[in-house]
């Protein structure tokens, strides 16, 4: 008889659980049992595993072979428990040293000819082992720059069966063919998911993406944008079609901060999972961009699939933008499902299969037409929209939806002058994240030994009894509660602009000034302030030669 065991990792969403995989061989009938709770393709590793062992010249026990997976309570699902159990057998086995094995943690996929093929979610499987405190794992090699980001865990990467054997037995290591340059490598396609990654998008690193200055005019809707990257507001574009809501989210994650280490690899882990990390590149550094469309389920846009749930369009987001394009389109109960995970940064989807908690603390734009045509605000429009018809399309943003959302702003139509260049062409994307950055680091200074990072996460008591505006600023926000036009949950969103604003400008508290520029942001109400953005200046007008000061002309 024989016995061995080793270790691997079940993802439940994003998070992982490490698994012990145990080969027991016993005298009796040639038999291959797996238990311990696997799903369709995890039982299927019985073929696999031993055609992989056959054809890398390794000998199959013809013996009673039990594998079991521990704690067999967690639900065990894909093909990354193959090395696992193939390493398992061929210790009990006694074809590798069962010692070797026993504090190793290995992923991978075997094919019928031994080759070890790479699988989705390898970081947030390393990090949980990591965790629990193993220090070495065994994956794919085409995963190793992945799972090398973890810090503190010795990776080894492989590229076949008989290569991880010939390691762990301390045999000579032999070759694999590499594949051919320029022929697509199939041992890739398991990384990446046929249409998961529609709508979603990582910044550019390089100057090559969009930028804010492609914008014509929008000074007020610029001035939005920089406030929302600054403090992490959810923002509400509403105007008629063609004034440039689309152009401004999609520039939106351009001023964004990069990510830091921890929010990188968050970011990483849930693409990682979702199957779209872009190849040749482990680490996702800028934050990513999904714009799913009106037509999405609230399933997608929350997660869902089936068995366990898989990452949706908010967790896809996660420490990034969601845009919602046409936002009155969507589905009623896909926009109310946002809801919760806008106040927590976080959803949790509840299945039959189980309960899976998924990240996503993202920044929300919403772009919305004021009527069906999208012609109801414009001067001399031919709107046939009967009211009814305007409103119940107005009111398909909830109440609760939109108090959730600190900026509200509308887009004007480009004025001619703006279009053709005449005013100056704006600032570029480089020079506002600058401004967002500098304002980000105030805040994280004051913020300083709290539970929160920007603006928009500090709560509403802390907002009216720690974080204090200048004595009087809030005197217009005051007459606003007392004229029925903010709420008690708006007046904390304002207050929270208020900080961000701030921060913009320098001051070390809001005053008056501040407050009315987020009272204007929020209610739509101009306030007759100027904007902390630097308006474009118009070229200088050309003077004639010989032209002199004139009389009475100060000179």
């Amino acid at each position: 008889m024989g016995f061995a065991r080793t270790c691997s990792v079940a993802l439940v969403g994003v998070e992982g659980v490490v698994v012990e995989v145990q080969a027991d061989l016993e005298a009796g009938v040639a038999a291959f049992t797996l238990v311990g709770l696997p799903d369709k393709s995890l039982s299927e590793s019985r073929d696999r595993v031993r055609a992989a062992i056959v054809n890398s010249e390794a000998e199959w026990p013809q013996r009673k072979l039990t594998v079991g997976l521990s704690p067999a309570s967690v639900p065990k699902s894909g093909s990354g428990f193959d090395l696992a159990v193939a390493a398992a057998v061929l210790g009990a086995a006694e074809r590798i040293d069962p010692r070797a094995i026993a504090d190793l943690v290995l992923i991978g996929e075997l094919g019928l000819d031994g080759r070890v093929r790479p699988v989705r979610g390898i970081l947030p499987a390393v990090l949980a082992a990591a965790e629990a405190g193993y220090e070495q794992v065994v994956v794919p090699e085409q995963t190793a720059g992945e799972a090398a980001l973890v810090p503190g865990v010795s990776v080894l990467g492989v590229r076949s069966l008989r290569q991880l054997i010939a390691v762990l037995a301390d045999e000579p290591v032999p070759e694999e063919e590499p594949p051919q340059a320029g022929r697509p490598d199939a041992m890739l396609a398991g990384l990446l998911v046929p249409g998961a990654g529609v709508g979603t998008g990582l910044a550019a690193e390089s100057g090559d993406g969009p930028d804010l200055a492609d914008v014509a005019g929008q000074h007020t809707a610029r001035t939005a944008i920089e406030v929302s990257a600054a403090g992490g507001h959810h923002l509400l574009l509403s105007g008629p079609p063609g004034a440039g809501k689309t152009m401004l989210a999609e520039r939106l994650p351009t001023v964004l901060p990069p990510l830091t280490r921890q929010e990188s690899l968050e970011v990483t882990a849930v693409h990682s999972v979702a199957g779209i990390l872009p190849p040749g590149e482990p680490l996702v550094r800028r934050a990513p961009y999904c714009a799913p469309h009106h037509s999405a389920t609230m399933q997608s846009l929350v997660g869902g699939g089936n068995g366990l749930p898989r990452p949706g369009a908010v967790s896809l987001a996660h420490r990034g933008v969601l845009f919602l394009d046409e936002a009155p389109e969507f589905s009623g109960k896909a926009l109310d499902a946002l809801r919760q995970p806008l106040e927590s940064g976080h959803v949790i989807v509840a299945r039959a299969a189980g309960v899976v908690r998924l990240p996503a603390r993202f920044l929300m734009v919403l772009a919305a037409n004021p009527c069906p045509c999208g012609r109801h605000t414009l001067r001399g429009s031919d709107c046939e929209c009967p009211s009814s018809i305007i409103r119940r399309y107005q009111a398909r943003l909830s109440g609760p939806l939109l108090d959730r959302v600190d900026l509200r702003v509308e887009v004007e139509p480009v004025t001619r002058s703006d279009l053709l260049g005449q005013g100056g062409r704006g600032e570029t994307s480089a020079v506002v994240a600058e401004r967002v950055r500098e304002a980000r680091d105030r805040a994280a200074a004051r913020l300083d030994g709290t539970p929160w990072r920007v603006n928009s996460e500090i709560p509403g008591h802390e907002l009216r009894t720690r974080f204090l505006a200048v004595s009087g600023a809030l005197a217009a926000a005051e007459r606003d509660i007392e004229r029925g036009l903010l709420t008690a949950r708006g007046l904390d969103r304002v207050l929270r602009v208020a900080w961000t604003v701030a921060d913009l400008a320098g001051h070390d508290r809001p005053d008056a000034q501040d407050l009315a520029l987020a009272l204007e942001l929020r209610t739509g109400i101009a306030r007759g302030v100027a904007a902390p953005v630097p308006a474009p200046v118009p070229a200088p007008v050309p003077v004639p030669a010989g032209a002199g000061t004139g009389a009475g002309e100060w000179s």
